[in-house]
C-alpha cells in the first residue's frame, strides 16, 4: 500500500539558470547554474509529495536510456516507488530544457514526437496499481491510456487530481479536483473572461475547480456554489520552474489528508511559494515545516 498512485509525465528536465536576467536576441548571457533532475508534471509533484512526507508510486513516461540513471539516483532515498515504469534501452527518453531567469522561463522540447513517431511511449494504467492507493493523480496527455486510468479510478473508487482539462472533458467531469492553469485558459478560453471561463468548468465538475492565474488571485469552488477568491502568497521569486506542480502537489496532499475546499487552496497556495523561492526545485522541494511557517 502507498498513498498516492500517479500516472502522467515523468522525464529529465536540463534547466540553466541565467545570472543577468533572460535571453536577448544576438546577445551573450552568463549561465549562474544548470541541472539535469527529474522533471515533468507527474516527476516534479512525486518529488515534492515525498518531501512533504507522502509515499508515491507513479507511473507513465517510458524512461530511455539517458534519464534512466539519474531518475533511479534521484529517488534512490525517497518514498517513490518506480517498480511499474519501464525503462528502455533502445530509447534515450523524453527530456526538455528549461531556461530561467526569475519570474521568466523558456522551455524546450521534443513533445510532439511522442505522438508523432507512431510509437506508444507510454504505460498503460495497472488496476493492481491503482487499487493499492488512497488517491490518485492523473495527467491529461496519454490519450485512450488516460481514459483507462481514469475509468479505473472511478470503477475503484479513488479520487483523483488532474490539471488544465477544459469543461468538456471526462476527466475533469469525474475529478476530485481540476487544477487549471493560465495556459490552459489560452488554448481552451482565448477570447472568454476568466470569470466566464470558470463558471463553465464550475457548473459541469463533480469535484473542487481551482483556477491559478500566476501572481493575480486564484478563484475556486464547486457546481452549485459561490465562486470564491484568494490572493497568492507573496514571495521573492528565485525560479518559476515548478510552481504549477508543486501547487497540483498540494492539492493531492490536501485531498489525502481531508482538508477542506479552502485549506486546500491555501496549502497548495503556500507550496507553490516556497518553491519559488529557490532554485533548482527537485533538489530543494517544500517541506511540511517550511509550507507550515508559511500558512502562518
Amino acid at each position: 500500500m502507498y498513498d498516492v498512485y500517479m500516472h502522467g509525465q515523468i522525464l529529465g528536465t536540463h534547466s540553466f539558470y541565467l545570472r543577468d536576467g533572460f535571453l536577448e536576441p544576438d546577445e551573450y548571457s552568463e549561465l549562474k547554474a544548470k541541472y539535469f533532475l527529474p522533471g515533468g508534471e507527474t516527476g516534479s509533484a512525486a518529488t515534492v509529495l515525498a518531501s512533504l512526507g507522502v509515499s508515491v508510486k507513479m507511473d507513465g513516461t517510458h524512461i530511455g536510456y539517458e534519464v534512466a540513471p539519474m531518475l533511479k539516483a534521484f529517488y534512490a532515498d525517497k518514498s517513490v516507488d518506480l517498480s511499474s515504469l519501464y525503462f528502455d534501452s533502445d530509447y534515450a527518453g523524453l527530456m526538455d530544457y528549461v531556461v530561467v531567469a526569475g519570474l521568466v522561463r523558456s522551455p524546450m522540447g521534443v513533445f510532439q514526437t511522442l505522438y508523432q513517431s507512431g510509437e506508444t511511449r507510454w504505460n498503460a494504467p495497472k488496476a493492481e496499481d491503482i487499487a493499492k492507493c488512497k488517491v490518485a493523480a492523473l495527467d491529461p496527455f496519454f490519450l485512450k491510456e488516460t481514459d483507462e486510468a481514469m475509468e479505473l479510478m472511478v470503477k475503484l473508487g479513488k479520487p483523483y487530481v488532474t490539471i488544465d482539462c477544459d469543461h468538456t472533458n471526462p476527466l475533469h467531469k469525474n475529478a476530485a479536483i481540476n487544477v487549471v492553469s493560465k495556459e490552459c485558459l489560452g488554448e481552451h478560453y482565448k477570447d472568454v473572461p476568466k470569470e466566464e471561463a470558470f463558471k463553465l468548468l464550475q457548473d459541469t465538475a463533480g469535484g473542487l475547480v481551482i483556477m491559478t492565474t500566476g501572481h493575480n488571485d486564484m478563484l475556486y469552488g464547486r457546481k452549485g456554489q459561490e465562486m470564491k477568491r484568494m490572493k497568492p502568497f507573496t514571495v521573492e521569486v528565485k525560479s518559476t520552474l515548478g510552481a504549477g506542480d508543486t501547487f497540483k502537489a498540494g492539492c493531492i496532499y490536501g485531498l489525502l489528508h481531508g482538508f477542506s475546499d479552502d485549506e486546500i487552496v491555501r496549502f497548495a497556495s503556500a507550496c507553490s511559494a516556497v518553491a519559488i523561492s529557490r532554485y533548482p526545485l527537485p533538489l530543494h522541494p517544500p517541506t511540511l515545516t517550511e509550507v507550515e511557517e508559511m500558512l502562518k
